[in-house]
């Protein structure tokens, strides 16, 4: 029995800038993810599986082609809407933490708790289960700079996690870390993938930690050229 796909890119180009200095950046995109995928999007600098990640992360708007999220058409929504559907299905893994400085784990992990309006106690109480299932439980309260490369990262990946969302977009996860965290940290994700069942994106230069993934999705001049592994 066929199910229906999480989205669905169809034709989607992103172009920036006009006449001769106009830039295709996604170039006809054809692409279905299922509740369940774990993606690798590869390919070389410039290639567009930066902005295709943006582009489903709803960081970006494509200049022309249909994305359908569960079967809505996102170009159709609102601000608001974008910003619920972000909120609220969406988590994002960047390859610079971009945890807060001044504040602890525990803080940055309850921040997109708090955009959702949640009360104090049970905000801390979902993020210290996030911090936990990451096994970070023990440094909630320190700061970013108490704690490794790898643990921010985890962290990052924590405070991603505590909205549940449907879809995790990590772009480069493991790209400043060191070869010992980074397997780590892709363990970490295949762990999420298979036990909670959480869709992944992930966008990766090293073959290596592609190997996590069950497929791979490979971009060249902003198109997909090859998709290994899906149906």
């Amino acid at each position: 029995m066929s199910k229906d796909p999480l989205f669905e890119l169809s034709g989607v180009t992103r172009v920036y800038g006009e006449g001769e200095a106009m830039v295709r950046a996604l170039d006809g995109v054809d692409l279905q993810v299922f509740e369940g995928d774990f993606l690798a999007l590869m390919g070389p600098s410039g290639s567009g599986k930066s902005t295709c990640l943006n582009v489903i992360g709803c960081l970006d708007e494509p200049t022309d082609g249909s994305y359908l999220f569960q079967g809505v058409e996102v170009s159709e929504l609102s601000s608001n809407q974008l910003a619920l559907l972000r909120r609220n299905y969406l988590g994002f893994v960047f390859q610079g933490y971009n945890l807060l400085a001044r504040t602890t784990a525990l803080e940055n992990v309850e921040l997109p708790l708090i955009y959702r309006g949640m009360g104090a106690a049970e905000r801390r109480k979902r993020a210290l289960a996030s911090l936990a299932e990451v096994g970070l439980a023990d440094r909630a309260n320190h700061a970013p700079n108490e704690l490794s490369g790898g643990q921010q990262q985890r962290v990052a990946i924590a405070r991603a996690l505590v909205s549940d969302p449907r879809l995790l977009l990590a772009d480069e996860p493991t790209g400043n870390l060191d070869s010992k965290m980074s397997h780590e940290i892709m363990r970490l994700l295949a762990t999420l993938n298979k036990d909670r069942g959480i869709t992944i994106l992930m966008v990766t230069h090293e073959p290596e930690m592609a190997e996590y993934c069950d497929a791979t999705v490979r971009f060249l001049d902003g198109r997909v050229i090859n998709s290994g592994g899906l149906s």
